[in-house]
C-alpha cells in the first residue's frame, strides 16, 4: 500500500525557495574550488553579454562560463519586442567568438523543447539527448557545438 501522508520536513535541513544570492555564490564557489581540485583546471570564469535599453534594463542577452576548453551557455533570452530582428544570432556568435579566443574546444548548452532547439541547430549545435517529461509534456534538448574545427 502506497503511503498518502505527506513527508514530515526534516528539521535540520530547511527548504526554502528564496535562497540568498550569497548563498548561491557560496555554493557556486564552492563547487568550483572541489572541480578544481578534483582535476587541477583552474581557468573558470563567467560570461555575460547584455543588451541594455536607454534606461539600463536589459532586453537581451546570454550568460554563461567557460571552463578547462568547454563554454556552458545557461541562459539566452531577448524581450518578445526584440525577436526577430537576428539578436539571437548576434549573441551566439558573440559567445563563440569569445569562447574560442578563451581556448575553448565546444560549447554546450540546454533548451526546453518549447524554446529555441531549432535555432541552435541552424547555427550548427548537435543535439545529443532529449530528457522527456522536463517539464511535463515537453523535453529539455542538450546540445553541443564544436569550435574552430569547422564542425
Amino acid at each position: 500500500m502506497i503511503d498518502t501522508e505527506p513527508p514530515v520536513p526534516d528539521p535540520d535541513l530547511p527548504v526554502t525557495d528564496d535562497p540568498s544570492p550569497a548563498d548561491i555564490a557560496a555554493l557556486d564557489d564552492a563547487i568550483h574550488a572541489f572541480n578544481v581540485e578534483a582535476t587541477g583546471i583552474d581557468d573558470g570564469r563567467l560570461l555575460a553579454i547584455l543588451m541594455r535599453g536607454p534606461d539600463g534594463t536589459p532586453y537581451a542577452g546570454l550568460h554563461g562560463h567557460s571552463w578547462g576548453g568547454c563554454c556552458e551557455i545557461k541562459v539566452l533570452w531577448i524581450a518578445a519586442s526584440h525577436r526577430g530582428a537576428g539578436l539571437g544570432t548576434r549573441l551566439l556568435q558573440a559567445a563563440e567568438r569569445e569562447a574560442v579566443r578563451r581556448g575553448c574546444r565546444q560549447i554546450v548548452l540546454t533548451s526546453h523543447s518549447f524554446q529555441a532547439p531549432g535555432f541552435y541547430e541552424q547555427h550548427g549545435y548537435r543535439r545529443l539527448a532529449a530528457i522527456e517529461g522536463y517539464p511535463a509534456g515537453h523535453a529539455q534538448v542538450v546540445l553541443t557545438k564544436r569550435l574552430g574545427d569547422g564542425s
